[in-house]
């Protein structure tokens, strides 16, 4: 059956592939838990793709969003964005799981975005609360086959028309990987291989991929894959960034020596003259594991996700202690001093770097990818920054199906690898951003997108996987009955209007070199202008670290060690230096960018956690204010730019009238342009105590504010 909706704010549900499973009329969903029971009525649907509020009241023009999303209103909840869904039973909390024996009087759904949907059910009819609350919770929370998608139902009735390439290098042919290693003038001592066509040394590996040229396609296919080092990026200097997935733990004795004096001889060759060391780090040993990021982001997400007015004003006193206890800022500057520490390798001991995990496609594309945006400014184009998570990501192998949990098989899986590459890669753009093409709001509307399931792109754990299902049946021909859609094209979620806050209007462009200085400048590279001038060390006369090798080997051959290289105090005070010399200078936003580490300056990502979170806005003010000001002045330079070049070849009759403007600024708050500023009880941040006591005095706390005009000013 075919199905088209049109829901209260103007929105479509999906044509031909969206079918509604299940619906409940007189439902109330809250604007906001606070007490008062402000709400709107409606209708309450839970489809294949999405679970979705129907307004009954026609929504105003004051309250239109300013960034819509063209597939996922702004009461809609696609299943694969379902955190947990709570029912309240006699006004006590229930998680609801599984087959339900009673049924509960409000809905309470946290989404993986952080958004918080109350929906009051006593006014529904008691058959439709049966099957709307049995509906979404089988549909959002049990396990399902990847067949039972909605990318599939979507895919197969894509349109054809849209350009999902959009500049960004797929990396799914040789031709890219080639191009790549000319960028980077990595193609001297490494070499883009096809061993893997067919998949016939390994499905977790892409199709294409690149090695050191000493690599040879036997040894390749020997080890499938294990204990081969695989090129990432190489430096202006030719030092390489590597990374390599560990081989098995439990090995017999034969094959270990057999493994060993392979090794062995790749390092060997990889570390000849003139890059004679070769810096290897064990993630698994050197960052928290994937369970301790998990934890830690559970708790840390717990802050946001606020039920009521109430909740807010009772951690917010001790906000900052709850901050601290979950752990998960510690792991991002974690991450970061790690990422730091590559870059002092690559960049001042001209030093190859090998990142060494188990399938090295979690932390190892974490690292990699936070070097790259560190030391290769196309990384931090829209473009590069799009080609790199694809490089590192996608093709690289990272289960983004199994670390997302897309289809709800094993908890164990789950972890926010990829999230948090985005908020360190956030760090970077808020301290440094003119050298970003791209702002905040896209790496938002990017974190977004891992729960859209009508793009593939982070749905499926390999390139192999994507592969075998495209074609539905064989691997015989690419062009199946699938189209799947990548996120990369844009245009699919947003208009030009929505897409222009994802473009960063201060951002610096990097200046096209002079002719005449060419010659003069060719051996100093630009990244080199904001580096420390910290002599090179010489490299050492023993090769490639001649007692350590064993040691070396034997923790590559997945047997447990510590800390296996450089164990004084070296590798710190060399940091330090490193790092507190390259802040003294002034930045180079084309160069090498290292973000500052040390205490406060490691920040929540605002806007993300924040954006739903009415008490939490300033009103008129935040970042997203300041660029969306930005926006409008550009707009009306060229608005007036083109009536400039109307007037020069034409004749203009008539007055020419004021150029409107996209948005009122009287109305911005640092939770736009994902809401309007919001009428709430603004209470200072008092012990929940003393509120209590005020509000059985006074009445005041309850009400809503006036609306303030902040054209003439606040108090």
């Amino acid at each position: 059956d075919e199905l088209v909706i049109i829901s209260s704010d103007g929105s479509l549900f999906l044509e031909f592939s969206e079918l509604l499973l299940c619906e409940a009329s007189t439902v109330y969903k809250y604007i906001q838990e606070d007490g008062s029971n402000r709400g709107t009525c409606g209708k309450l649907v839970c489809t294949n793709f999405k679970i979705a509020f129907l307004d009954d009241d026609s929504t105003s023009d004051d309250n239109e969003p300013q960034f819509k999303n063209k597939i996922v209103g702004e009461n809609d909840i696609t299943l694969q964005c379902v955190d947990q869904i709570y029912g309240v039973y006699d006004e006590k909390k229930k998680l609801l799981t599984g087959q339900l024996r009673k049924y509960p009087e409000k809905l309470i759904i946290y989404c993986k975005d952080l958004r918080v949907f109350n929906f009051c059910l006593r006014y529904t009819k008691e058959e439709e609360v049966k099957r709307i609350v049995s509906g979404i919770v089988h549909h959002s929370q049990t396990p399902k086959l990847l067949k039972r998608l909605f990318l599939f139902s979507y895919a197969s009735a894509a349109p054809n028309n849209t350009d999902g390439r959009n500049q960004t290098v797929m990396f799914d042919t040789l031709e890219d990987w080639r191009d790549e290693l000319e960028r980077t003038k990595g193609n001297v001592k490494y070499k883009a291989v096809t061993t893997n066509e067919c998949y016939r040394v390994s499905e977790k590996l892409p199709l294409y991929f690149v090695v050191p040229i000493c690599v040879s396609e036997e040894s390749i296919l020997k080890y499938q894959g294990r204990g081969i080092p695989i090129w990432c990026w190489s430096c202006h200097n030719g030092a390489a960034l590597l990374k390599m997935s560990a081989f098995p733990k439990e090995q017999d004795d034969s094959t270990s020596q057999t493994q060993k004096a392979f090794l062995d001889g790749i390092y060997k060759t990889i570390s000849k003259p003139p890059y004679e060391l070769l810096k290897m780090d064990d993630l698994s040993s050197s960052l928290p594991s994937l369970q301790d990021i998990q934890t830690a982001y559970t708790r840390f997400k717990q802050l946001f996700l606020i039920d009521n007015s109430t909740d807010f004003w009772a951690t917010d006193v001790k906000w900052f202690s709850l901050l601290e206890s979950t752990n998960w800022l510690e792991i991002i500057r974690r991450v970061l001093k790690k990422a730091i520490e590559v870059a002092e390798c690559l960049e001042r001991q001209h030093t190859n770097v090998l990142l060494i995990e188990e399938s090295a496609t979690d932390l190892c594309c974490v690292i990699s990818s936070l070097v790259q945006v560190m030391m290769d400014s196309y990384s931090r184009t829209k473009s590069g920054f799009q080609s790199l998570i694809q490089k590192e990501w996608v093709i690289g192998g990272h289960g983004f199906l199994d670390r997302c949990n897309h289809l709800h098989k094993s908890d164990k899986e789950e972890a926010p690898v990829f999230l948090l590459l985005l908020n360190c890669v956030w760090q970077l753009v808020q301290q440094y951003p003119p050298a970003f093409e791209f702002t905040e709001t896209y790496l938002t509307v990017l974190s977004d997108s891992l729960y859209v399931p009508i793009f593939s792109t982070f749905f499926f754990n390999s390139q192999h996987q994507k592969d075998t299902n495209t074609s539905g049946e064989t691997l015989n021909t690419q062009s199946g009955p699938f189209r799947f859609l990548t996120v990369w094209d844009w245009s699919v979620q947003f208009d030009p209007k929505a897409q222009a806050f994802l473009n960063n209007p201060l951002y610096a462009e990097k200046p096209k070199p002079d002719k005449s200085q060419r010659k003069t400048a060719r051996f100093k590279h630009q990244r080199q202008l904001s580096l420390p001038l910290t002599p090179t060390k010489s490299s050492t006369k023993r090769g490639f670290f001649r007692e350590e090798t064993d040691h070396l080997i034997k923790n590559i051959l997945g047997k447990r060690i510590g800390k296996f290289i450089n164990s004084s105090d070296e590798p710190s005070n060399s940091f330090r230096e490193f790092y507190d010399s390259w802040h003294s200078k002034p930045v180079d936003y084309h160069g090498l960018l290292l973000p500052r580490i040390d205490g406060p300056e490691i920040k929540v990502w605002a806007q993300r956690y924040l954006r739903w979170i009415p008490e939490a806005q300033l009103h008129g003010g935040g970042t997203i204010a300041t660029a969306a000001k930005i926006l409008d002045l550009m707009e009306e330079v060229q608005s007036l730019q083109v009536k400039m070049d109307e007037e020069h070849s034409q004749a203009v009759s008539g007055d020419v009238r004021s150029v409107p403007l996209l948005r009122n600024s009287a109305r911005l708050s640092s939770l736009f342009p994902f809401a309007l500023l919001q009428r709430q009880s603004i209470k200072p941040a008092l012990p929940t105590s003393t509120w209590k006591d005020l509000e059985d005095e006074d009445d005041l706390v309850k009400r809503d504010d006036e609306f303030v005009d902040l054209s003439g000013g606040m108090s």
